[in-house]
């Protein structure tokens, strides 16, 4: 029922009410902030799974050894 709802001349409505709201000034700017918020979520993104990564397998891990099984009595 709703599988087509968003047709491509709602997308235009949408964004002449935004250009109309915020004016063609402010849009440059505001689509700068918005790539450089995106460029920093990206690089946080990327941080957080290398540090995952590493805190996985830490050398504290590595170095221990392996008890053997103690015997069957």
């Amino acid at each position: 029922m709703y599988a087509n709802a968003l047709k491509p001349w709602h997308l235009l409505i949408v964004a002449l009410v935004v250009i109309v709201l915020f004016g063609s000034k402010k849009l440059p700017a505001a689509a700068r902030g918005l790539g450089r918020s995106l460029c920093i979520l990206k690089s946080e993104a990327r941080a957080l799974k290398e540090e995952e990564g590493a805190a996985a397998v830490t050398p504290a891990e590595e170095a221990k050894p392996e008890r053997p099984a103690p015997p069957a009595a």
